[in-house]
């Protein structure tokens, strides 16, 4: 017993057997029926408070390194090209929604959540903090800042959203350690795609429309999206669910 309990709970009172694995709540009980003192009592409350955060944050990290062991693949498959006085810019991200949804059904499965706060104090360069929420509590955050991104001549509305969009995509990556990969890069210097085989596409889009009940799509939903998971395939994932939704409506 550690010098806490011992100085909470009297010398000579029997305790429980397994007395070195005793928790808080366990020394609150006996506190409790030995009608201890406020002082003490707030101690063991104190303490169980801690106990419980660190049992929290224990299942945070234990469930975190489960999703990394099985993490989605994201690849950088949207291009954007866009002219302006200063020349052509061009680029490949991963679709910010698609690659949300993805990685939110992968940190569920874990008993994990995502949301973001955003902030812009008097009007200036926008903060954007992704936090991560177990089901026992446990919450960490990532941070970015970034201005209003007013290139390929968007209107000003339309530039705070983009700076959102971006920065929300990437304090989701940097939160779950997540790194966007290219098309034609596995990570590994090869050229393996992450993708989808068009055999496998071909067949998830006729299963889509020779189903027959909302409990046969939904049943084959899930194992498209846990297809497009592994495979990274945000493209497949996001035109695929699009065929569900509107054969979902067709079956109404």
């Amino acid at each position: 017993m550690n010098a806490k309990a011992s100085a909470i709970i009297p010398a000579g009172e029997a305790l429980p057997a397994a007395a070195q694995q005793i928790t808080p709540m366990q020394m609150l009980q006996i506190a409790v029926q030995q009608n201890a003192d406020l002082d003490k009592m707030q101690k063991l409350m104190d303490l169980q408070e801690r106990w419980e955060a660190n049992e929290a944050r224990k299942a945070f990290v234990s469930a975190l390194n489960a999703f990394k062991a099985d993490a989605p693949k994201i690849v950088k498959s949207k291009q954007v090209r866009f002219t302006t006085a200063k020349g052509t810019t061009e680029y490949k991200h991963a679709l910010g929604g698609v690659a949300s949804e993805v990685i939110g059904e992968a940190l569920a499965k874990v008993g994990i959540s995502h949301r973001w706060d955003v902030s812009q104090p008097d009007g200036g360069r926008i903060e954007v903090t992704c936090i991560l929420t177990h089901a026992m509590g446990h919450s960490e955050r990532v941070s970015l800042k970034a201005s209003p991104d007013d290139s390929g001549g968007k209107n000003t509305i339309q530039a705070v959203g983009s700076a959102v969009s971006y920065l929300q995509r990437y304090t989701l990556f940097a939160a779950t350690g997540l790194v966007p990969k290219d098309a034609d890069d596995d990570g590994a210097g090869g050229g393996t795609v992450h993708a989808m085989t068009p055999a496998e596409r071909e067949d998830f889009e006729a299963r889509i429309g020779l189903a027959e009940s909302k409990r046969e799509l939904e049943a084959l939903w899930q194992e498209i999206a846990a297809a497009c998971t592994r495979a990274g395939d945000v493209e497949a994932y996001a035109e695929l669910k699009a065929e569900v939704a509107k054969r979902l409506k067709g079956l109404a």
